[in-house]
């Protein structure tokens, strides 16, 4: 649990009877059904619960951040150090927001602004809250980054947030909200993108804060791991409402309600069938590099390289589960880049026995269809201005034109079926959905084409424990009926567990270890691949076990 238990009797948060409904075409519905709870400052609460049981939308409640005046609170207070935020004026509501009360949100790359780097990201929340002139700011910045585990910070200032990893983006997310010391932080699946030791660094990290400052925290997440070690007390939510409260220790030792006990038992289970060594090769990768130039000086000159990829072999049959993991930066999603040749690399790259790392944009499209790729961020990679229906459909018209449109029709409806979301809401727009929800959207868009190769970038992180189970399941049934070949990346290794044949360790653009994943899980060769699997393992079964490099 938290460290901190200096909490004080009056609560700095307080929430009574809130309700939240959205309206859309002349129709209300309550999403969130008159719950009520408190914390105190240092204390830490988590609001646990599935995807679309009501979490976020309570959070984002607080600060007023929900989509007015579709949302709307048909009652109850939100009061904040004495001041009812729901009532409160819009200057209240700024000088509070980033000063006072902090947000990590679940999804980095749709709150990060593309067009500006990192330094001047961070650098304006130090600026208009703190009043910090440009090389107090950027000292703050560099001291933030290092914090939150960027290696060489220094080097990332002038990045953009496509120039960064997943997990990267978020521990910049991480530093901005951490930047004013905030009296409340609201954590939103604030390590969801991260590897399981930076994972563990951030959380001694946020304890550490909450020592310090008294940082009350209100911590969203569907990992009951980390519930178990970082919160105080637990509510748990379902369908809007709070079924289940108390401390902690008490929550997972002796659950009350049935929906508590679900969630306990709720992992991925089983195990990926046995791999035929004889079957075809579906995608290789032979000496695969990618390097992005490190420029300097007036005339922009290449003076070094970052070695995001550096040599590696790689061999995905049909059928098989080729699992990368590693830390956030090590490369793993580059690699998968590369190979679906989303960007360039050299080295020889065969799919389906024909060489394609020579192939332009134009000579690429006919494979496409073949060729597929869930990526980690849904809210980012699916159109904000599109219905689901026209999303998941738009691979047909390209590569299947001849469909009718109600046999595209058909075949979106049985897509959203096998990843589990009701074909009733395919006319709704991503903004509708959950997070977890918006990752099955982006999963049936690569499924509806009936691919060869896919590869799955953190296909998982998003989702709640069950939801996972499953994702996982679905993931295996549709391999074995399509004869799918899988490149699965993730930092969740009990899912990697579940579903790779193979997996490879990386780190730093190389791979470290490589083996079935029977060997890699079980007798783990190098001090890296240990550190991983201690890390994992100590997580999973005490919420956390910080493992430094």
């Amino acid at each position: 649990m938290s460290q901190t238990r200096a909490h004080h009797d009056r609560p700095i948060l307080s929430v009574e009877a809130l309700q939240v409904a959205f309206t859309q075409g002349g129709a209300t519905q309550l999403a969130v059904r008159g719950i009520s709870f408190t914390i105190a400052p240092g204390e830490t609460l988590a609001l646990v619960g599935e995807s679309g049981s009501g979490k976020s939308v309570s959070a984002m409640s607080i600060l007023k951040l929900l989509p007015y005046p579709a949302a709307s609170h048909p009652g109850g207070a939100i009061h904040f150090d004495g001041q009812n935020l729901l009532t409160a004026s819009d200057e209240t509501l700024r000088k509070t927001r980033g000063n006072r009360i902090s947000v990590i949100f679940q999804e980095p790359m749709s709150s990060l602004n593309p067009l500006h780097t990192i330094d001047r990201q961070v650098n304006e929340v130090l600026k208009v809250h703190r009043g910090m002139r440009d090389e107090e700011a950027r000292k703050r910045t560099l001291e933030l980054l290092h914090q939150v585990g960027i290696r060489e910070p220094e080097k990332r200032l002038g990045a953009y947030p496509h120039q960064l990893s997943g997990g990267q983006r978020q521990r910049v997310m991480i530093a901005m909200a951490l930047a004013n010391e905030p009296d409340l932080l609201i954590a939103d699946e604030p390590t969801t993108a991260l590897d399981v030791t930076v994972q563990a660094q951030i959380l001694e990290l946020l304890a550490k804060l909450q020592r310090e400052n008294g940082m009350a925290m209100l911590f969203i997440t569907h990992d009951l791991g980390i519930v178990r070690k970082i919160a105080d007390r637990v509510c748990v939510m379902t369908k809007g409402e709070i079924v289940e409260e108390g401390p902690t220790q008490r929550i997972f030792d002796d659950p009350q309600h049935a929906y508590t006990r679900h969630l306990l038992a709720a992992e991925p289970k089983g195990r990926p069938p046995v791999a035929n060594l004889n079957a075809a090769k579906v995608m290789e990768g032979k000496d695969v590099k990618v390097w992005f130039p490190i420029k300097t000086g007036f005339f922009r000159r290449t003076t070094d390289h970052v070695k995001a990829v550096d040599g590696i072999d790689i061999t995905v049959r049909a059928g098989q589960t080729v699992g990368v993991v590693g830390e956030s930066g090590s490369g793993k999603t580059t690699l998968g880049l590369a190979l679906t040749r989303m960007i360039s690399s050299r080295g020889e790259i065969t799919f389906d026995g024909e060489r394609i790392d020579g192939k332009s944009t134009r000579d690429m499209k006919p494979l496409r269809e073949k060729i597929q790729i869930v990526f980690q961020d849904p809210f980012g990679s699916l159109s904000p201005r599109m219905p689901v229906a026209d999303i998941i459909s738009e691979g047909l018209r390209i590569h299947a034109p001849n469909l009718s449109r109600d046999e595209r029709d058909a075949r979106v409806v049985q897509a959203l079926t096998e990843t589990g979301l009701d074909p009733a809401t395919r006319f709704r727009f991503p903004h509708e959905f959950s997070g977890g929800q918006r990752q099955r959207i982006a999963i049936a868009r690569a499924m509806v084409l009936n691919p060869r190769f896919v590869m799955l970038d953190e296909p998982t992180s998003a989702l709640d424990m069950s939801v996972q189970a499953q994702v996982v399941d679905l993931l295996r049934d549709l391999q074995k009926k399509y004869d799918l070949a899988f490149l699965f990346i993730s930092h969740d290794l009990k899912v990697v567990r579940a579903l790779a044949n193979e997996v490879i360790v990386m780190r730093n653009g190389k791979v470290v270890e490589r083996g079935t994943a029977d060997e890699i899980f079980d007798a783990p060769k190098t001090d890296y691949t240990k550190a991983l699997m201690a890390a994992a393992f100590d997580i999973e079964a005490t919420g956390m076990g910080a493992v430094s490099e």
